[in-house]
């Protein structure tokens, strides 16, 4: 049985002889298969979204980390990932600061500036108990995060890690998961 709006009205119309969808019963069996697969097409398109906009964030990081890839691709040391973990987690500061500096005394945050602040926090912490990035480390990692194309499926084929603020280092998965 087709799924898909496009599929259920083409068969409908074969099936009535060319007349159109609107002429039919408002109860009848191809009204409600109408309605169902156009039902079934909203919530696959909002759930896509919904999926899309969680996974943003760390489609974003890794972009970061891949930006900031050495030139002469080579395994980088601890202290360097750190630098550019933390270099991520200021990435804001600019417009945290111009943000703070253009309200007037007395008044209550913007909104986008509280969000950033939250976001911050977030990271700040996330640092603290262990920052989920790719493998920086691992020559084959170094070499399919520069061949990536951005894509959430891309991140499947990479090994990640966790890195701390006090240099400690431990295997990660993919999606990450709280501490993993």
């Amino acid at each position: 049985m087709p799924s898909k709006l496009a599929k259920v009205q083409k068969t409908v119309n074969k099936k009535k002889g060319g007349i159109k969808a609107g002429a039919l019963h408002e109860n009848s069996r191809d009204a409600m298969r109408l309605r169902r697969a156009g039902a079934r097409d909203d919530r696959v398109i909002r759930l896509s979204a919904i999926r899309e906009k969680a996974n943003r964030a760390w489609v974003e990081r890794i972009m970061f980390f891949q930006d900031n890839l050495p030139n002469p691709l080579h395994p980088m040391e601890i202290a360097e990932i750190q630098a550019i973990a933390t270099n991520y987690i200021a990435r804001n500061d600019d417009e945290l600061a111009q943000l703070k500096t253009e309200r007037r005394s007395g008044r209550p945050a913007s909104n986008r500036q509280t969000l950033l602040e939250q976001q911050k926090r977030t990271e700040e912490s996330e640092y603290v108990s262990g920052f989920w990035l790719p493998n920086l480390q691992d020559d084959e990692t170094l070499l399919k995060l520069e061949a990536w194309k951005g894509d959430w499926a891309g991140l499947a084929n990479l090994r990640f890690i966790r890195i701390d603020g006090s240099a400690g280092v431990q295997e990660s998965q993919f999606p990450p998961r709280g501490a993993s």
